[in-house]
């Protein structure tokens, strides 16, 4: 449906003081900060989890070596979408418009709710992170206790659940210190920041 005279009847008077409403302080690509951004020309894309190898032994003289297995542990499929929005304005509504230029303000607006959308979209990933309905690659929510492995499974939430503050902050790095990968080497993992409390 197109915007007609009739949904800017104030904006063919005389006498209108301002206009407002479509200008709001904005962060934008907050995303950028969390996610990476990839282009593709293909309809989905996947990505193959790999396992590596467990410790190696000490092998005694004249002992055959010990043999491992690496595989494939989980497919994460990302499948595109098409995200789309328009307006259409009647020719008599961009006429009898005294106060400004409709075509100009809507496409900002429309700019603003693209950008908007990216957002919310990538915040969604985070808001659904205890969400078994919102499953990864490896069949649970993004955060879980129950990540599965090939060694049984393992968890990136914290023992008992903590709103995130000084104490929860410290206790996660804590964790990830002493998390086991997934072929059960320890990961020698440090935060981007080092944290000190």
């Amino acid at each position: 449906m197109a915007i007609s005279r009739g949904q800017l009847v104030k904006e063919l008077e005389p006498g209108l003081n301002a206009l407002f409403g479509l200008e709001y302080k904005r962060y934008e690509n907050q995303h950028a900060e969390i996610f990476d951004t990839e282009n593709s020309d293909r309809a989905f894309e996947e990505e193959v989890m790999l396992s590596g190898f467990a410790n190696a032994q000490v092998k005694p003289e004249g002992s055959g070596v010990t043999f491992d297995n690496a595989q494939e542990t989980f497919t994460a499929r990302y499948s595109h979408e098409t995200i789309a929005l328009a307006f259409a304005i009647t020719e008599e509504a961009i006429e009898d418009n005294l106060y400004d230029r409709l075509a100009s303000r809507y496409t900002k607006a429309l700019a603003r709710s693209m950008a908007n959308t990216k957002q919310v979209r990538a915040a969604n990933v985070l808001n659904n992170a205890f969400n078994a309905n919102f499953a990864g690659g490896d069949g649970v929510e993004l955060c879980s206790a129950v990540h599965p492995t090939i060694a049984g499974t393992f968890s990136n939430e914290l023992a008992t659940s903590a709103d995130l503050n000084e104490t929860s902050l410290e206790q996660s790095l804590i964790d990830i210190a002493a998390s086991l990968m997934r072929e059960v080497l320890k990961l020698q993992q440090r935060s981007k920041n080092d944290y000190s409390f």
